[in-house]
């Protein structure tokens, strides 16, 4: 399916974990409501926008199992936990648990957060490498207190690529009576989500990594029972709307005033490309090149898987633990001199070399980053094995 993607033919592309790459049909379509809106601005905007968006909420509400009047669309699950952030009441003293796997930008939301409302945010550890989904559940609940009242979680982490069991935490937190927040920006289309079972109070995930989205397409998923205590992050014409739509929920969030939503009015055409591409059976393919893979590079580097290698803990990308002084130097060596797009991924003082597969890539991908990878582990000081 490489045709299908835009994506330099000179470049070897195992990052899709970051951005994503979208296929042609789909960016097509991106570009069709950007000329559209171009074409009679006023009309799109006032009258045509609000039926495309409805259309958009109920494919995506589908895809991820739930219904289309809890979620609503953002750019990017940064803005979406910013929301939550800002209509959580937390007093001094109060916690939030999550772990210190969590992505950076997370990290830095709750921890401007926390300076301003006094709560403590605590990044469990969990240890490494994880040999079960027990091990994690019961090192997670080590950091729970009577002062914890919330648990953020990522589903699946961005800099380990490990999956977590979110499910077992969110149904024992649910019974503790705690607030249950997940971060699932690397969900959709990766591994089974039905947001309805999973039952938290707040999910947020992106459309534009596995989902093959534009750029700047992400959702949050509010329980109905929480929906009339989120504040819009930006008050607009939702707000006190003179021409109230479905719910005040959807008037807050979704009304932000003059911008390209385009990217959002694409997700029926998403979710089409999907089916019509058994996308179940490539990311099946996908994550078999992941797991065939994932021992080999760890013997290159002299160290050791972050988990088993199945299913349960891992998707279409994986990270292997390297050991380097200078990551930031050995990135761009990948990039430039072997025309690798890759990171190398920091946390907790660690780095880890993550390679993400997807319908565009091959094992040949692969063999060139072990080929580049062995050439400088002989000639430079980049990496130490």
């Amino acid at each position: 399916m490489q045709s299908q993607f835009l994506l330099d033919p000179n470049l070897t592309f195992l990052n899709h974990g970051s951005f994503g790459s979208c296929p042609k049909p789909i960016f097509e379509e991106f570009q069709r409501f950007q000329r559209e809106l171009e074409y009679d601005p006023v009309d799109f905007i006032q009258r045509r926008q609000p039926k495309y968006l409805k259309a958009a909420r109920e494919s995506l509400a589908k895809f991820v199992g739930c219904q289309a009047g809890d979620l609503f669309f953002t750019s990017n699950p940064t803005y979406a936990i910013n929301v939550i952030m800002r209509s959580i009441k937390l007093k001094a003293g109060d916690e939030i648990l999550a772990t210190n796997h969590e992505y950076g930008a997370m990290d830095r939301t709750w921890n401007f957060y926390c300076k301003k409302s006094g709560a403590k945010y605590i990044r469990q550890n969990i240890s490494l490498p994880v040999v079960s989904k027990e091990q994690v559940i019961e090192e997670f609940w080590r950091g729970y207190n009577e002062n914890t009242k919330v648990i953020f979680l990522n589903q699946m982490s961005s800099a380990t690529a490990l999956i977590f069991p979110v499910k077992e935490i969110c149904d024992k937190a649910k019974e503790l009576g705690l607030i249950t927040i997940v971060d699932g920006a690397h969900v959709p289309a990766h591994i089974d989500l039905n947001i309805t079972a999973l039952n938290p109070d707040y999910y947020t995930a992106t459309l534009h990594k596995w989902m093959l989205a534009p750029k700047g397409s992400s959702f949050l998923y509010v329980k109905p029972e929480l929906q009339d205590t989120l504040e819009p992050l930006v008050v607009s014409w939702g707000y006190e709307s003179v021409a109230p739509g479905e719910s005040q929920f959807l008037d807050y969030h979704e009304l932000q005033g003059t911008r390209d939503i385009s990217a959002f009015l694409c997700t029926p055409k998403v979710v089409e490309f999907l089916e019509q591409n058994n996308w179940k059976v490539v990311s099946k393919e996908c994550k078999q090149i992941v797991f065939a893979n994932y021992q080999r590079f760890c013997d290159l580097l002299n160290t050791k898987p972050l988990s088993p290698i199945t299913q349960e803990f891992l998707g279409q990308m994986a990270s292997v633990p390297i050991t380097t002084k200078k990551p930031a130097e050995l990135k761009e060596m990948l990039y430039s001199k072997y025309k690798i797009q890759i990171p190398v991924m920091p946390l907790n003082g660690n780095f880890y070399i993550r390679y993400s597969i997807n319908a565009y890539n091959s094992q040949e991908d692969l063999d060139m980053l072990y080929r580049a990878l062995e050439e400088i582990i002989k000639t430079t000081d980049l990496i130490q094995v």
